[in-house]
């Protein structure tokens, strides 16, 4: 199987969909396959790889309420080695449609059995990554992303004050999802977004998440970057956009420190 992460946060502007985008991005730039699985409604994701929500043939909406198998929803980005499975504004009615149907909470687990890590082309072809960009809620669509992750959630937290009251929540229900629905689950990590160094409550943060969440924050951070903000509009990865920016710096050694924790990756030799 393909490694799978969901990345949540109930709190909406907290850096979900730029991870997902530019970690995916820097993944396969790194000569990895990966799929972009978009169940946000929004469709920021979708937008952020340059492919318009309104003309896609068909969704994540179909994969989830009619069982369209994902071959037929997955699109080739503009970037190589990195696929999409769009959202569309269709999928704010999957919150309701959802709730009567059988497995409501297995919808996208079920479309994504059957990916292996293997030689494959076109839009079926096998995948070394998968990341779920999950919506800014608690429903159903981000519990079906939470079920689906099979190597666990990656939680971006956005250096500020407010962002620190809803991890208590969103861990409870992480533990919860893992107990009734995927005992595999389990917290990848939090990745601390919009960091500014000018101010103190950035770095008090920081310690604070640390405090609470020992071992489980990743030591790069993301810092506030111009570029970071524009590259959606162009439709591109801060990767692609602005390489040698200080965003797309620290996505590409954020990249690195997943793949050695996943074992994908040697670490960087230090001298002593």
């Amino acid at each position: 199987m393909p490694i799978i992460y969901a990345l949540a946060n109930q709190k909406g502007g907290v850096g979900k969909t730029t991870t997902a985008v530019n970690v995916g991005a820097c993944l396969a730039q790194w000569g990895r396959r990966v799929l972009i699985v978009d169940v946000d409604s929004q469709a920021n994701a979708t937008s952020s790889l340059g492919i318009d929500k309104r003309a896609v043939p068909l969704s994540t909406y179909d994969l989830l309420v009619r069982k369209v198998p994902l071959a037929r929803v997955v699109q080739h980005t503009g970037q190589a080695q990195l696929d999409l499975a769009p959202a569309s504004p269709a999928l704010a009615g999957a919150t309701v449609e959802l709730v009567s149907l059988p497995q409501r909470e297995y919808r996208l687990r079920q479309a994504l059995t059957g990916l292996r890590q293997s030689e494959g082309e076109g839009p079926d072809r096998q995948y070394d990554y998968v990341l779920i960009d999950c919506p800014p809620s608690l429903g159903i669509l981000t519990v079906n992303g939470l079920t689906a992750a099979a190597n666990g959630v990656i939680i971006p937290v956005q250096c500020e004050y407010l962002a620190l009251e809803g991890l208590s929540q969103l861990a409870r229900a992480i533990e919860l999802v893992r107990r009734a629905l995927n005992p595999r689950l389990r917290l990848r990590g939090l990745v601390m977004t919009m960091y500014d160094a000018r101010t103190n409550l950035s770095r008090q943060v920081v310690e604070e998440v640390r405090r609470y969440f020992p071992k489980r924050v990743f030591n790069t951070i993301i810092p506030r970057s111009v570029r970071l903000s524009e590259a959606p509009s162009y439709g591109e990865p801060v990767t692609s956009y602005a390489p040698r920016s200080a965003g797309a710096l620290a996505y590409a050694a954020l990249t690195r420190e997943l793949l050695v924790g996943d074992g994908c990756l040697q670490p960087v030799a230090t001298n002593r």
